[in-house]
């Protein structure tokens, strides 16, 4: 049974709410991240990975498509698939392998990855709302 939790924070109570995520998630976790453009999918991720114990530099994977990171138990991989074309691109790069190593797995415009998810996965959508976002998380 997928249950559902909703959290609403500003840019000032962004660790916050990544520790409170933190909190619920299963470690390590393969967490589907959807919301318009500028949403905030990468700052939140970012975040997230210096709670986990990343200390390298952490920046958007938009041009590479993924970005590893090693945490402080776990590796850590974020994809940004918007560039992305079709489902060919996912298997060429072994996009498959990634989600089978214990990992920390974060995929941004993950609409292509669908077919290749595990029954296990958590699903995160960020609306902006004002100077507010409306985190929405299923489990």
């Amino acid at each position: 049974m997928k249950k559902t939790e909703q959290y609403i924070f500003t840019a000032a109570e962004l660790e916050a709410t990544c520790h409170s995520l933190l909190s619920v998630l299963p470690a390590p976790s393969i967490v589907l991240l959807e919301g318009q453009m500028g949403a905030g999918k990468t700052t939140l991720v970012k975040q997230i990975c210096q709670l986990l114990g990343v200390t390298d530099g952490i920046s958007s994977p938009t041009y590479s498509i993924v970005n590893e990171y090693q945490g402080k138990d776990h590796l850590i991989f974020h994809f940004d698939l918007y560039r992305l074309k079709d489902v060919q691109e996912l298997m060429d790069m072994g996009f498959e392998d990634y989600l089978y190593q214990n990992a920390w797995v974060f995929i941004e415009w993950p609409e292509l990855a669908e077919p290749f998810l595990p029954d296990q996965y958590v699903h995160l959508n960020l609306a902006v709302d004002g100077e507010q976002r409306v985190l929405s998380l299923t489990l």
